[in-house]
């Protein structure tokens, strides 16, 4: 039997045609569905994509696999048709949206934005900044991004601090948050967008945070409340590095924009070179468990 799978672009042709019972079928978002696509069980939509893409799991009535290439659900849990798994590709971008916190971090600390402008304009601004080296770091978010930051900042002598749902070995409980924010010289937000993490990081949460702390975003737009982290940033006494906002993108007229204290990007955390091809690789190996009868080892169940 030859399982038909769905898929966006030409690096998932290639990954699928190395798989044995399987014929890859290409669409293209937002044209009509091609020839055999009805004969899908198993679908990978691009990166980053919207709502368009499922409703098309709706349209595909042999459907059974949704296997994503990020690790980000959100757009798709509570979505899908009755029957219909959902896999994301957990371990594929946790080295890149690492880096890029690091990246944040450093660029912050050591003010290369400042420098940037200032060589810019031709002005000698030599002066004493800050260092990331031995920084107290909150990490919220207890999965494989925060094992891979936390392993990168090891090298500069930071104290890392990882908070998860549920307090284990290593790892401080959510409950304990309140008490944990004002000791912390950053607090990085690495968790999925829930129920329970939407609007987490409120006017409450911040006020918590130590004053001249940093917050970074490395999570999704929605776990922070913009107006509240607005309202902090223009006071002056907290700072931001910011990936991912609410709403995103962000309007061009958005006060974000011109916040002081903030160091923001078009959520590129993930989008490094080699990203297909390591979401690939993920989607490839959770594919071949599902054609041998197995369970895929990333499936969501619920609220992940």
């Amino acid at each position: 039997m030859t399982v038909t799978v769905l898929v966006p672009d030409s690096y998932g042709l290639s990954a699928i045609s190395k798989l044995a019972g399987t014929r890859a079928v290409r669409f293209k978002p937002g044209d009509p569905l091609p020839i055999g696509a009805d004969e899908a069980e198993v679908l990978v939509p691009g990166f980053l994509v919207g709502p368009d893409a499922v409703r098309m799991a709706w349209s595909l009535p042999k459907l059974r696999l949704v296997q994503l290439l990020t690790a980000g659900a959100e757009n798709w849990v509570g979505k899908l048709p009755e029957g219909v798994a959902l896999s994301i590709a957990r371990g594929a971008h946790g080295a890149s949206t690492a880096e890029w916190v690091l990246t944040g971090l450093l660029s912050m600390y050591r003010e290369f934005t400042e420098f940037a402008v200032a060589q810019r304009e031709h002005r000698w601004t030599q002066h004493q900044t800050d260092s990331l080296h031995g920084k107290r770091i909150l990490i919220v978010g207890a999965g494989d991004l925060a094992a891979e930051l936390q392993r990168k900042l090891a090298p500069f002598d930071t104290t890392v601090t990882l908070v998860g749902t549920h307090a284990r070995a290593g790892v401080h409980g959510v409950d304990e948050l309140p008490d944990l924010l004002g000791h912390f010289d950053v607090v990085v937000l690495v968790v999925p967008v829930t129920s329970r993490t939407t609007g987490m990081v409120d006017a409450a949460f911040l006020a918590r945070m130590a004053d001249g702390a940093v917050l970074v975003n490395a999570a999704r737009g929605p776990v922070v409340r913009t107006d509240d982290l607005l309202a902090e940033l223009q006071s002056g006494r907290l700072r931001a590095i910011l990936d991912v906002t609410d709403p995103e993108p962000l309007p061009a007229g958005h006060p974000l924009w011109d916040a002081p204290g903030l160091l923001l990007t078009p959520h590129v955390g993930g989008s490094s070179r080699g990203s297909q091809e390591r979401g690939w690789a993920i989607a490839a190996e959770e594919i071949a468990r599902y054609l041998s009868g197995e369970q895929p080892q990333n499936l969501v169940n619920g609220e992940y």
